[in-house]
Order: structure tokens, then sequence, then C-alpha cells
């Protein structure tokens, strides 16, 4: 790549736990216009992968490194086993923030953070003294690693109306109220900082959603645009998407759709009641990604009237695929579960008496409907089979992507950092003691030159594993024994060639227990490991 003679803007918009199909540019129904430009006038990456979970996707998107060698190979908490498994970002890590602000950007984040111990307290413990913790070990705040401009969510999840624990700057915050909407303060508070930033400083932007994570919270006025789409069920939105999908060229024409999950009934046998109340529930969550969509919007107009569009890098991607969990009174609910605004108690859980979508409801959209999220593939986020890891991921950059293309290069959210600092020509801090990152540079795609991964990607999430290297990937669902699959012939996993290609097979897993090694990867659990959250309990609920 030739040195460029005016460094990029770059925004980083992160969604959560939003499935491979759920955009309209990548086969969706949904409508997503301002995605979709974006996707069809500059770059589509169909194998870009996440790591499978909120956290650990965050850990390495920030880092370069993969969630374990960053700190967070489990999730916000710490199994005392190592640094890898500590459960917040390593200080012997440096973040694409603090890079970027070494080189003489401007930095701005607005959104959930979660790359820290939780904030959630347990029941009866005062908050306040909770929110203490702030930026003690163990706790960093967005402004502690290299964002000069913060509008942060510190917890997982959050109802999207009343969220709890807002950061503005390094202060605790309330949101406003009432007609307060996640989705939208985070953007109006994102333009803000691009309005109110130092003319002279190109800048960096990552705004992380929330939608469309549970609970199901979504504006009646966008719900209203689904009340009847999903009326045709999961099967037949599966079926049409990846039709979508093969004739867009995102997917081969020769890789058969997964079969609907083991754990996902036959919408034909569903009565008309239930057919009605899973019906509302996509309605919602399609609502959430269409309310998504209209803030890009909102967010590119504000870089037209600036002026800043044309040499403002925009990457798109989801930390992880479609989300299969089940919301039991006595599971997340519990953490997650606050009042709304004006005192209302939250009606929990997957209560088919209740409709979804509003601010005193707490559930989500259940496996079948994770199942068409992650059209054509098989399996769910915390799964390290193609439908956890991977991602809708589209860049724009109207200054050098002049035309509409698509790559099917496998790509990796620790790929980030390296590719942001290679655009603008900053150089890796080397501070005595800091982790180097393993990720790859990508600016030869965006400059549609050839290119090839030198090391393979690897994948460990609660036990299940992976490593991609050229076409071949192979991949075990903890405890199960590995698999093998050509992901040129087969990227819906549904050939297994283990005994085919055993020597292929053995090299591969070579190569990941080497790399889990250099990751401390440890064997699964390290510690004690509730057994509600094993990988069947995880899809049946």
């Amino acid at each position: 790549m030739s040195k460029l003679s005016t460094r990029p803007n770059f925004i980083l918009i992160l969604a959560d736990d939003m499935g491979f199909s759920d955009i309209g540019c990548f086969g969706s129904e949904i409508k997503t216009p301002n995605l979709d430009k974006l996707g069809f006038e500059g770059l589509r990456l169909t194998q870009f992968y996440n790591s499978s979970r909120c956290c650990p996707t965050r850990a390495s998107l920030l880092t370069g490194l993969s969630p374990h060698q960053a700190g967070v190979g489990h999730m916000v908490d710490d199994w005392n086993v190592g640094p890898s498994y500590q459960g917040w970002l390593r200080n012997d890590t440096i973040t694409v923030s603090e890079a970027l602000k070494y080189g003489g950007y401007h930095t701005c984040y607005s959104g959930k953070w979660h790359v820290n111990w939780s904030f959630e307290p347990a029941p009866g413990d005062p908050i306040d003294k909770h929110h203490n913790k702030l930026g003690t070990l163990g706790y960093p705040h967005p402004a502690q690693r290299g964002f000069d401009d913060v509008y942060a969510l510190m917890a997982g999840a959050t109802s999207l109306y009343n969220p709890q624990h807002l950061l503005l700057q390094n202060e605790w915050v309330e949101a406003e109220q009432p007609g307060y909407y996640f989705t939208d303060a985070i953007t109006n508070r994102a333009i803000d900082m691009i309005e109110n930033r130092p003319q002279q400083k190109p800048f960096f932007l990552h705004l992380s959603h929330v939608a469309p994570h549970w609970p199901l919270h979504a504006l009646e006025c966008d719900i209203a645009k689904y009340a009847d789409v999903y009326k045709v069920g999961w099967d037949t939105i599966r079926k049409e998407r990846h039709a979508k999908l093969q004739q867009m060229g995102l997917i081969d024409s020769h890789w058969d759709c997964s079969p609907r999950d083991e754990f996902a009934p036959e919408w034909s046998s569903l009565s008309m009641r239930q057919k009605k109340w899973e019906a509302s529930r996509m309605a919602v969550y399609a609502a959430m990604i269409d309310r998504l969509d209209q803030t890009v919007g909102r967010l590119i107009n504000c870089l037209e009237e600036n002026g800043i569009s044309q040499n403002t890098v925009i990457l798109f991607l989801s930390d992880n695929g479609g989300c299969a969990e089940f919301l039991k009174e006595d599971g997340w609910c519990k953490w997650y579960n606050h009042d709304t605004w004006d005192g209302r108690p939250m009606r929990l859980g997957e209560d088919s008496t209740i409709t979804p979508g509003a601010d005193d409801t707490f559930m989500s959209y259940g496996l079948p409907w994770a199942n068409a999220s992650n059209t054509p593939f098989r399996l769910f986020k915390h799964f390290v089979h193609e439908g956890g890891i991977a991602s809708p991921a589209i860049i724009s950059w109207p200054a050098h992507l002049k035309s509409a293309r698509i790559s099917h290069e496998p790509c990796h959210v620790q790929d980030v950092l390296p590719t942001f600092l290679d655009l603008a020509n900053i150089t890796m801090p080397t501070n005595s003691g800091v982790q180097t990152p393993v990720g790859e540079s990508i600016s030869s795609i965006i400059f549609n030159e050839a290119w090839k991964r030198d090391l393979p990607i690897c994948f460990e999430h609660e036990g299940n594993s992976a490593i991609r290297k050229g076409k071949w990937k192979a991949v075990r669902q903890h405890p199960g024994k590995w698999e093998l699959y050509d992901m040129e012939q087969d990227r819906t996993e549904l050939v297994n060639l283990c005994n085919i290609h055993p020597k292929i097979l053995h090299t591969l897993i070579t190569e990941y227990e080497d790399w889990a090694s250099v990751s401390e990867v440890r064997s699964w659990p390290p510690g004690n490991w509730p057994s509600w959250m094993s990988n069947d309990e995880f899809r049946k609920g």
C-alpha cells in the first residue's frame, strides 16, 4: 500500500448479537437502507470473523490480540487461573484508541464497553458503593484506555429505555427521561463528538451498540413496520434469505442451507396463538435493527454536512452471531433486570402472554429466530461453528472505494487495529513488556490488491474450539470430537471430512494446540462452571 497524502478518519460501528443475514445487503428482509448503501457502494466482506461472544470480541477488536492474550478468554469474571482469564483488558496490551491517539488522532467512544469486571451489583448491594470501583484494578474505563471523549455503558446488557451504569467522560450519569432510547442516545452523543472535535486532528470514533441484544426493546413506530412480516415463520424466512445471499454472490450457489436447528420446531407445527407471539418477537428484533440503521443514516448525514464523508473509513460489523440464549427469571434476567424509569417492575422471561417490545418487558427472540438470523449457517453465539462467528461486515471509504466489491478472504476482528494503523501510517508503539498484536492488516483488500493471511485464525470460547487455515476449518463443540470442513466447498459445515483427510485434521489440531499454548488457553471449564450454561442447556433453555 502506498502512503496516503491525507490520513482518514475512522468510524467503527459494532452491532451486538446480530446474525450474518440480518441486514438487507446480506440477504435480510429488514429495512436497512443506510447500511445497504454503504455495502452496495463499498466493500462487503463475507468471511469476517468475530470471537463468538460480546466481551471476548471487544477485547480482541480493541487490542489486535486473541481474547485470551487480551485478558478476556472467557467473560468479565476472574477464574483465578492466570491473566488470560482475568476478565478485563490486560495492562500489557495497547488498544487501537491508544495507538491512534499516540499517532495524533482524536479518539471518541459512545456505547457499550464490556471489557471490565461487571458493574452489576448483587441483589441488595448499593449501586453507589459498587460504582466506586470505577477506574480501579479490574474496572478500566474507556478514558483510561485511550479515548478522549466518552459516553459509555459499563454493563454487558441493559434496558434500552432505562440503562444503568452510564458513564460520561469518567463520571456516572443517569439516562435523560422520559423518551430516552439507547440506540438513539449513543448516536446523538457520537454526532456531538464529531461536531465538537478538534478540527486540526483526524478522529477515531467507536460507536458500540447494544441493539439488537436482548431484552427486546423497540419503539412502536418501528415495530409497526414488521407487524405482518414474520407471520410466514422462520422456515420461510431462512429459505428466502438463503436464496438472496446466493443471488447477491455472498455465498456459493452450491452451498446448501444448514437444516433447521434440532431444537427449533417446524413453523407449521405451532398453534395460531404461538405463531402470533413468535412473529411479534421477531418483529421487535427487526425493529431494533431498523432503528440502528436509521441512526447510521443520521451519522452519515453529519459526515456529509461537515464535509468529511469522503475521507472517513466506516467499518460496520457484529460482535457475534444471532443469540439463542433463553431468558429465565433466575438466569440472565436477575443480573440485568431493573425497573422502568418511573418505577414499574419488569415483566421477565419468555412469557407468551406478554407482547414484547415495551419498556417493562424483558425477553429474547428465541433459538428458532436466532437460527434464521444466522442463515445459512449452523449454531449461534457462544459456539465457533460459522453461525457463532460469522459477522456481516462492511467497509465504506468513498475517497478510495469507488465501486462495489465483495471479498471472500477470511478476516478477523483482531485485524482491525493493524489495518487502521496501516491506513493512518502509524507505527505500533513498542513499549517494553507490551504484547505485539497478532492481527494482520487487510488494507490490501481495501485497495483491491492480492492478499493472503500469514497465520491461521484460531478460536476458543467455553471449550468450543476452531482453527481456520486457507480453505480448511477444524472445529469442535465442547466436549465433542474435532470436525473438518472444506470451506470452499461446504461453508455451511454439513460434510465432515475428518475421516477422509485425517492428516490435514491432525496438522490443524497441532497448530491449534500451539496457538492455545501461546494464548494460555485453559482446559474447559477452568473453574466452577454453572450447569445452566452448558452447550445443551444454552440452546434448550
